[in-house]
């Protein structure tokens, strides 16, 4: 039984330093801690995450606007990131505008005096960004994807995980899911829903002897 922050450092641990993988911390601790968050991180012995409070209505509102593709595409994540990894030092101004979005990001969905379509206009400022530090982040086919769904009415979207393939997650108008449903027709949609709980035990048994009687 461990804390959820230890199992994120735990997973981060296994992954970056026993299987030296180019992977970063954000999904290891995304999936341990579950919910809507804010990850700060210090290297990986320091991460804080930061619940976004987000009232119930706006939350579902935000969840109506998205939509999730599987691109068909499979890749090795760890040689994608290899690539963006080696330019960080030349992608230093876009890793910043990156960084400066989630403040933006945050401020839309807590703020419901905001349009939640400034989100989607937000993720795909970010795409642009992604999408330009390395030649391996996209291809043909995820542009592809990408233009048809914008052009069927989605506002913005971006490549999850490393790049090169996968899933794409796009901000999508209720009124247009149709419209996007059927221009990426042939793409699997996979419906989904938040989820507050993150990595948690199901069952847990452990075998206990009674003293005296060597019974378990």
């Amino acid at each position: 039984m461990v804390s959820r922050y230890q199992l994120a450092k735990d997973a981060i641990h296994i992954e970056q330093e026993c299987i030296k993988e180019n992977v970063g911390s954000q999904d290891q601790s995304a999936a341990a801690f579950g919910g809507l968050n804010r990850i700060i991180f210090g290297g990986s012995e320091k991460i804080r995450v930061e619940p976004i409070v987000v009232s119930k209505p706006r939350l579902n509102d935000f969840q109506d606007h998205l939509m999730l593709f599987f691109t068909g595409l499979s890749r090795n994540a760890t040689e994608v990131a290899a690539g963006w990894i080696k330019n960080t030092e030349q992608n230093e101004n876009d890793l910043r505008k990156m960084h400066k979005m989630v403040d933006e990001a945050v401020d839309i969905l807590t703020d419901t005096t905001k349009d939640l379509r400034e989100f989607g206009k937000l993720l795909d400022d970010g795409w642009q960004l992604k999408r330009g530090l390395t030649e391996n982040i996209s291809n043909s086919m995820v542009d592809k994807i990408y233009d048809s769904a914008k052009q069927a009415g989605a506002i913005g979207g971006k490549l999850l995980g490393a790049g090169g393939g996968g899933f794409m997650l796009f901000f999508v108008e209720p009124s247009e899911r149709e419209s996007v449903r059927n221009a990426l027709e042939g793409y699997m949609h996979v419906p989904f829903r938040f989820e507050n709980l993150g990595s948690h035990v199901v069952h847990y048994s452990q075998n206990i002897e009674v003293a005296g009687t060597g019974v378990v």
